[in-house]
């Protein structure tokens, strides 16, 4: 385990590519996602370098993360594909410029329609169920290859929310079901190209990773016409000054080893593919909120904002710590508040946390909001999201604008008066 050393800038960020994070709050307005595309840049061109040269390396950012097409295209820019999970996501990243062959399809307990639309788009389909499997034999046969989606049943650590390899998940198909995998494909004679895995997120030892790899290594022997493996992403984003944090360039140096030894072993050398989500964008992203309000009660003192758990769930959904600096007042005298939204819930985005003097007006920054902030967001209580802004090459583009009521009553209609009437006869 390495700790992430990061300066203590990093978590002070007053600024983004020297523009000032509180004069882009006040042209596009509060709350506001901000993007630095020069970090997300950064964040692939160091996963990319990390691995032998001599692998033949597909990254694909899980969207998931952030459904952004400005994004998608400037990391498909870099050279990445898209890992999507959903056959709009496919669409998505096709009208961002993306083409099929880079475009990763694994769905998880969708109707067959919905994959036989990945199939159609051209994106490389892994099925994740025994059913779906033997359906997508019998309809598709051996005229499509697809991928196949193992649980390796092993727990990575780490938030218990956000883990997905064990024996009870949801995703995947069991490593103890191979022998009835097995007689699925021989009997359709369906052409499996890929194993795919993914055991969760928040893993910062490449020992995790290699142990999983290792399950997929034992049962590619199984499958002699294997293209890639995908194992999948998880990797650990530090989330406050000394956390933990996944040393990506060890954990290349340990994959590439481990990868290439397979590689002999099989007789051939396949494609190695990664879809990290967080790891690209979350560092890059930064939340930006108004104080409305500073509330002292008998028990706290509470900061409430203009935005709530609609806007960013993370701190709710999954316990997770999100680093705040106010913006407005980075020097002043810490005091401990309860950061607060406006939703007509419990809607907290820190407990009790030191944070310089706050006051109403200030400008609070939520750090690493890049992944799962905005992808996750929701208009309950009739509340608008919020604009993103992505800076590039020391501009800042609007690259969502911030809704508008109108937006929400978009596909809503009111009843006609011969509706009403039935509704008053009732």
């Amino acid at each position: 385990m390495k700790m992430e050393q990061l300066s203590n800038d990093v978590w002070q960020p007053l600024q983004v590519q020297g523009i000032e994070l509180r004069e882009l709050a006040h042209r596009f307005g509060t709350p506001l996602y901000v993007y630095d595309g020069e970090r997300i840049i950064r964040q692939y061109e160091q996963f990319a370098r990390a691995f032998d040269p001599s692998i033949r390396l597909s990254i694909k950012f899980a969207c998931k993360a952030l459904p952004s097409l400005a994004v998608i295209e400037l990391l498909h820019r870099c050279g990445a594909g898209v890992d999507a999970v959903s056959i709009e996501e496919v669409f998505l990243a096709r009208r961002a410029g993306v083409p099929p062959e880079a475009i990763c399809f694994t769905p998880n307990c969708v109707s067959f329609d919905e994959i036989r639309r990945g199939v159609e788009a051209g994106a490389t389909v892994n099925i994740d169920d025994l059913a779906m499997l033997e359906r997508f034999g019998h309809e598709l046969g051996s005229s499509v290859g697809c991928g196949i989606r193992i649980n390796p049943h092993i727990t990575a650590g780490g938030n218990p929310h956000i883990q997905v390899g064990h024996i009870d998940s949801k995703f995947g198909i069991s490593i103890l079901q191979l022998r009835h995998l097995l007689r699925i494909v021989e009997s359709y004679g369906i052409r499996v190209i890929g194993l795919h895995m993914h055991t969760g997120s928040d893993i910062y030892e490449p020992e995790v990773f290699v142990t999983a790899a290792g399950v997929l290594f034992e049962i590619a022997e199984h499958f002699p016409h294997l293209e890639f493996l995908d194992l999948g992403s998880g990797f650990k984003v530090p989330y406050k000054p000394g956390d933990t944090a996944t040393d990506i360039a060890e954990f290349g140096a340990v994959m590439s080893r481990a990868f290439l030894g397979f590689c002999e072993r099989y007789g051939r050398s396949l494609e190695l593919w990664f879809e990290p989500g967080k790891y690209l964008v979350s560092q890059a992203g930064y939340f930006l909120v108004e104080v409305t309000t500073v509330k002292q009660t008998v028990s706290s003192l509470f900061a409430g904002v203009n935005a709530g758990f609609n806007h960013l769930i993370r701190p709710m959904f999954y316990d997770a710590y999100h680093h705040i600096i106010n913006l407005s007042n980075p020097c002043g005298k810490p005091r401990i508040y309860s950061v607060v939204g406006y939703i007509c819930e419990t809607d907290t985005f820190a407990w009790d946390r030191p944070i310089a003097e706050i006051r109403q007006g200030d400008i609070l920054c939520i750090m690493n909001a890049g992944a799962y902030g905005y992808a996750m967001s929701s208009n309950y209580n009739a509340r608008c999201r919020p604009a993103e802004v992505l800076v590039l090459d020391g501009k800042a583009l609007l690259i969502r604008r911030r809704e508008e009521l109108d937006d929400l009553l978009a596909t809503q209609r009111t009843l006609s008066q011969a509706e009403q009437q039935m509704l008053a006869a009732v």
